[in-house]
């Protein structure tokens, strides 16, 4: 059985902004890396409406930079689920829409899947959660304050104990802390 984890950037306030963390060659290499052992990326409307609305295109027409290109097509062959219950149909290719969270489904997934399930979605994080699905959490911390936005755990109505398992420190001053449930 492999893992469910949440794998996410946020400012060091807790917020999830994508146009205000910082996108260079060392961040796309850490996150192609988390994408070639998953098999499957879990996203609610807006992460996915944001990103299939860029990397395909990249995919179609490269940047020239290697990181950046690398990260599209692999985000583009990767097996992914939306959870919407507004979007009628979905066109980014590898894609499967779902109208309903269902916690069976989820962990009937993880029993089939052969690499990690990925979530990458902040209100899909939370429901996740909610549903005592996240096995472990990679949160990319980036320097960067902005005082408002959409908080990461907006909406938690229980303690969750974690334990750190490691972490990660890029020069351009990101961190990605590694967390499991404590007791995991």
């Amino acid at each position: 059985m492999r893992k469910i984890i949440a794998a996410i950037n946020m400012t060091l306030d807790g917020f999830c902004d994508h146009t205000a963390g910082i996108a260079n060659d060392e961040t796309h290499q850490h996150y192609t890396a988390l994408l070639r052992n998953a098999g499957t990326i879990l996203f609610g409307r807006i992460t996915y409406q944001l990103m299939e609305d860029y990397w395909p295109a990249v995919v179609k027409k490269p940047t020239g930079n290697k990181a950046t290109d690398e990260f599209a097509v692999i985000i583009n062959n990767i097996s992914k689920v939306v959870f919407s219950r507004t979007l009628k149909n979905v066109d980014w290719e590898n894609t499967a829409l779902k109208r309903e969270i269902s916690k069976e489904e989820i962990l009937s997934l993880r029993q089939e899947a052969d690499k990690d399930i990925l979530v990458g979605s902040p209100g899909l994080i939370v429901a996740l959660m909610q549903l005592d699905l996240i096995d472990e959490y990679q949160l990319s911390v980036h320097p960067i304050i902005l005082g408002s936005g959409l908080p990461l755990f907006k909406n938690i109505r229980d303690k969750v104990d974690l334990t750190l398992l490691k972490t990660k420190t890029f020069d351009c001053g990101v961190v990605t802390l590694y967390y499991e449930r404590a007791n995991g």
